[in-house]
This record gives structure tokens, C-alpha cells and sequence, in this order.
């Protein structure tokens, strides 16, 4: 019954099995491994982008911040959600490593709308050298509300972005889980949609710890290595973070693992709604739940032994009627036996 999080499941015997296998012999370093050569490779040919340039580093604040370092000048500003991941979990890395700020989009549902985008860039850049100039967008796909944009969505985004000669950037920590749910190609949801940058997510689905940062637009790609190296994000034994993205990438081993993710949290979801306790407050629509009851029914809960995150609030002490919210997520690994037993004892 642990729900906390994606980051807290293991990693799938097969990336683990693709690491012992890379700890044989010698290989060069810093990228120059054969293994890295597959990967990239099997990257372009899966976005139907032979030019995009892929690297690898070992978690998602180091894609994120050294992306968006390398399309944003320090004098400029990076437009996202109130919620997104760069603003509320990233410790300002983002702003460390690019020197920028943030300037925050209003959502209700995680989801910013074009629209509500276009009124946050006409209120920049318009006081001359006191103000700061228009950077890039950068897009959470899944939200932090664990929603998804459509393709219209994000091609509406971009497209509003690029009336404003700003670039995009696209937060994939959970792409997988995001393009299972709309039955898509990668290139439909990237480049394609007007996307110019992407962290792809492997750490929340299934890997021990790699994400891959792709660049479709060639002129960044050479700032982008630069920073990597400057920043402290280039391993030197790289082979263990190309021997897990090639495992993870193996016979869409990517695919299966976020399919089977989303399908525990439906099952969940189906659960909670006929649950007289709990509340679901958005619809889910990848891995992650948000939902709402009583300060008791938490209680009991954690009591029994569930894991999950609180959003608000202490469940120890207050009103026992108190409505508070929780987030269930549920990762590759979640088993249906797992959903059966929170079920149960959320009934009881």
C-alpha cells in the first residue's frame, strides 16, 4: 500500500540487469561509451528526429535547469505554472543555473492556458531595460495536478509562444505516463507540437536514476554541452546512465511500465469514487490522484499501514471531520493485489 511516490518504487530488473552487464571491461567516458551511441540513436528514430541531439544526466533537476539555462540569456524570464515542478520543487535550480526568474502562470488544474499565457508575456517586457525581457515557455507534462495537455493544448501554447519569439520547453519527468494516456507519438507531443527542448523522464518509471534531455532546435545544442560540463552534470562513467536509458528503451519496456502505472491508478481511482469516504478532486487521468476526506479516515488509514502524501494539513491532530487532502501515485511496479488491499480497508 505505498503510494508516495513514483520515485520511491525500484527499478525494473531489466535496467538493473543492463548495469551489471555495462560493468564489464572498459569503456571511454563522458559519453563517448558504444552504449550512449545506441541510445541516441534509438532517441532519434523513436522522435522521427535523425538530427536531435541527446544527452543524458542523472535526475530531473539537472535536465530541467540545464535546458532551460541553455535557452534563457540572464536578463530574461522563464513563463510556467504556479505549480510546476521548476517553481515549487526545484530549490531555484532553475533560476541558479540560468540566472533568470520565473513568472508564474495562474491555473486551477495545473494546466495553464494559452490565453491566461498570452496576458502573463504582454505584461513583460514592457518596461525597457528595468524589466526583465521574455524568455522561454517551459510545459509539465504530466502536471503537477496530474493532468495532461492535449496536442491541441500544447500546440496552442507553442504557437502562442512563438508569436512572441519565445522557444518551449517541455517537462517529461512522467512523459511516458502522459503519452500513454493520449495514445500518441513521442514526435506528436514534441517537436512536432512546436516543443524545441524535452526532459524525458526515466527516474519515475522504472530506472535507477537517468533522464534524457533532448534538443530539436541544433542551436542549443552546443551551450547545452557546455553547461552540462560547467554545471557539474557530465558523469565521467557515463556507461551507467546509457546502459539504463538502453534498457529502458528495450522492446518499449518505457511503454509497458507507464501503461501498467496508469491502468493501477484507474483501478484505484474506480475504488475511490465508489468510496463513501473519499472525494476525487481532479479526474485522473495518468498515475496520480488527488482526493479528499476526513481527518480520521486518514488516520485510520495511515494506521493500518498506507503510505501516501498529505497536501494540507497535519492528519495527527485537529477536527477528526476536517476534510484534508491526500495523493495517491502509483508506479510500474504497484500490483493489483496492492490497489485490492487499500480498497479494502479504505471500505471498512
Amino acid at each position: 500500500m505505498y503510494f508516495s511516490s513514483d520515485n520511491a518504487g525500484p527499478a525494473h530488473p531489466r535496467v538493473m540487469e543492463a548495469l551489471v552487464a555495462a560493468n564489464q571491461g572498459y569503456a571511454m567516458g563522458y559519453g563517448d561509451d558504444p552504449i550512449m551511441d545506441e541510445v541516441r540513436a534509438k532517441m532519434r528514430d523513436i522522435f522521427e528526429a535523425p538530427d536531435a541531439a541527446v544527452y543524458l544526466v542523472i535526475n530531473g533537476t539537472a535536465a530541467n535547469s540545464v535546458l532551460l539555462a541553455s535557452m534563457t540569456k540572464p536578463w530574461e524570464t522563464i513563463f510556467c505554472t504556479e505549480c510546476a515542478h521548476i517553481h515549487v520543487d526545484e530549490c531555484n535550480a532553475p533560476e541558479f543555473y540560468s540566472g533568470a526568474k520565473l513568472t508564474l502562470v495562474p491555473t486551477a488544474d495545473g494546466k495553464m492556458t494559452a490565453e491566461g499565457l498570452r496576458r502573463q508575456i504582454q505584461g513583460e517586457e514592457n518596461r525597457g531595460v528595468h524589466g526583465p525581457q521574455r524568455g522561454p515557455l517551459s510545459l509539465t507534462q504530466v502536471t503537477e495536478m496530474g493532468t495532461i495537455y492535449s496536442l491541441d493544448d500544447i500546440r496552442a501554447l507553442t504557437a502562442t509562444a512563438r508569436d512572441f519569439n519565445m522557444q518551449t520547453h517541455l517537462d517529461g519527468a512522467r512523459f511516458a505516463n502522459a503519452l500513454t494516456a493520449l495514445e500518441c507519438s513521442p514526435a506528436e507531443m514534441t517537436w512536432k507540437a512546436g516543443v524545441d527542448t524535452l526532459s524525458f523522464g526515466g527516474t519515475k518509471n522504472g530506472a535507477l536514476g537517468v533522464e534524457a534531455c533532448v534538443v530539436f532546435d541544433p542551436e542549443i545544442a552546443w551551450e547545452f554541452e557546455l553547461r552540462r560540463k560547467r554545471g557539474g552534470h557530465l558523469l565521467s562513467k557515463h556507461r551507467y546512465l546509457s546502459a539504463q536509458m538502453q534498457a529502458y528503451l528495450a522492446d518499449d519496456l518505457w511503454l509497458e511500465m507507464a501503461r501498467t502505472a496508469n491502468a493501477r491508478c484507474a483501478q484505484l481511482a474506480e475504488g475511490l469514487r465508489a468510496s463513501r469516504q473519499a472525494r476525487i478532486l481532479v479526474e485522473p487521468q495518468t498515475n496520480m490522484i488527488f482526493f479528499e476526506m476526513p481527518r480520521q479516515e486518514h488516520q485510520r488509514m495511515f494506521a493500518a499501514g498506507a503510505v501516501y502524501n498529505m497536501m494540507n494539513g497535519d492528519p495527527a491532530t485537529g477536527d477528526p471531520q476536517e476534510p484534508l487532502i491526500g495523493r495517491l501515485v502509483c508506479d510500474w511496479s504497484m500490483t493489483e493485489a496492492g490497489i485490492h488491499q487499500f480498497l479494502d480497508l479504505l471500505s471498512r
